[in-house]
Order: structure tokens, then sequence, then C-alpha cells
């Protein structure tokens, strides 16, 4: 296993297992309002010192970019490491047992390891480039359906994006017809490692953040997915947009985007 892939999985497991100590008692939660539609808690805070932390004691000079940390520059500017250190605050807020600790390592701008953790299932998935993508362990593939006819996809509602809203219902309708079924779960990290390990058949999601694309992405392309953004490129995790599935269905994916409303032409709009 690749030397810091395993520093990635114990600060994942550190700060996983903080949080689900937490998760029992909720006495301990401080939840503050960062803007209109975000909330931050202390546990955010906590688990991303943790993470940073055990990265820092490995790997020094390295950089870290962080949902609530930001921009942290290292000596050696090849390496960048970037973690979401509880993706799905707002289902951990309200007891909903769906969320994860997501860290990706990036070296000279290419994603090299990965791993995502969710640490109330025990589920870490993994992977390095050139060799696939894991589930504790054990080898996952994407699901490869001949077209949209008996999928399940997952999205997540434009939150923070909220004037797409009205072109966004319009996919999920087009995109209803087809499949059997839509999932809004609250991890795009988790959503994307579902991708990878066949449990959903496809993703499309608008105006992410790089730690919530970065170490999933990776994971299911390694699973097999192939992922682009809104106008099938893949400038995705620059844009916040982005489309995960298996070449037949995200084809058909980025058609329902393409015919149904404006949100194809936001990639411009959600830089981080």
């Amino acid at each position: 296993m690749h030397p810091m892939l395993n520093i990635a999985i114990r600060a994942a497991r550190k700060a996983g297992d903080f949080i689900a100590r937490s998760a029992e008692n909720f006495d301990n939660v401080e939840a503050i309002q960062k803007g209109a539609n975000d909330v931050i808690t202390n546990i955010d805070t906590f688990a991303e010192h943790i993470i940073i932390d055990v990265i820092k004691k490995s790997y020094s000079e390295h950089g870290i970019v962080s949902e609530e940390a930001g921009v942290i520059k290292g000596k050696n500017a090849d390496y960048q490491w970037i973690i979401d250190p509880l993706d799905g605050t707002s289902n951990f807020i309200k007891g909903i047992p769906h969320f994860s600790v997501s860290i990706a390592l990036r070296v000279r701008g290419r994603t090299e390891v990965a791993c995502v953790y969710d640490p109330i299932r025990n589920e870490l998935f993994t992977s390095q480039r050139g060799s696939g993508a894991q589930l504790n362990n054990k080898r996952i593939r994407v699901s490869n359906p001949k077209n949209l006819f008996g999928t399940i996809i997952a999205t997540g509602f434009p939150y923070k994006a909220k004037k797409h809203s009205e072109d966004f219902i319009k996919v999920i309708s087009a995109l209803l017809i087809d499949c059997v079924d839509l999932r809004c779960m609250g991890s795009a990290a988790l959503d994307l490692c579902y991708v990878a390990a066949g449990r959903v058949d496809g993703l499309f999601e608008l105006s992410l953040k790089s730690w919530d694309i970065a170490a999933g992405e990776f994971i299911a392309r390694e699973a097999g997915a192939l992922c682009t953004d809104f106008t099938g490129g893949t400038d995705y995790i620059e844009s916040g947009n982005i489309i995960s599935a298996s070449p037949k269905v995200l084809k058909e994916i980025l058609a329902k985007i393409s015919k149904n409303g404006t949100i194809q032409r936001s990639n411009k709009v959600f830089k981080n």
C-alpha cells in the first residue's frame, strides 16, 4: 500500500472515531450558522484538527486545502492534501447516520491516493492510482447498465445555488421518466463511493466544492466510472458540477441535463 494512503487512512479513522463518539453525545455538539444555508459544528473543527495533525506529523512540508481551515501552504508545493473532516454535517446534526471523512492527496495537480470513511458503518473506501478501488480491502466496481432504465441515480438539492432550483427540478423530472428512482442522501463523498461500489448507478450534483469531490471522484474513476462536468468536460473540481457513472449512463444523464433548463451553462458560476 502507498505510504501516503496509509497516512490518509490513519487520519480518516482517527477523525471518524471522534465523530462517531460525538454522535452518541450531542450535549457536546455546538452548531454555528456560517451562512444562510451553511452550518458548521465544533465537531467539524475538532475533526479537521485531528486530520491536519496526523498529516503534518508525517509530511510537515505538504500543503493542505480544507473546508474549515482553507488553504494551508506548505514548503513543498507539489503535494496538496484536500480534506473534508465531516461531509454531511446537516445529517450529523439531525442524527441521520450518513456522513463521512474525505481525504485526497494531489501530487503536481494529479490525485494519487484517496480515502472516504463512513464511521457509523465502519466502511472505508480507498484507492491509489492504477490499483483500482476497494471497500474494506475488497475490490469494488461501478455498475454497467445499458441505459437509464432500471437505474438508481444519486443527487443533492442545490441548497447553496437555489437560483438553479427550477432547472434542477426539470432535470430530475426528465430522469424519473427512465430511471427507477433518485436518492438524495446528503454526503457527496459517500455518493461518489456508492457509484464506485455499484450501490447507485450514477450521480449528478452541482455547486460542490473541491473537498466534497476530490476523494470520491478519484475512487469512482478507479472503480471504472467516468466523471465529467455538465458540458462533458473535466473541469468538475473547479466548477463544482459533476456527473459520475459508467459511460452509457453518463451519456444519458448528460443528455438530460443538456435538454432541460440552463444548468448546463452553470459551469462558470460555481468556482471554488
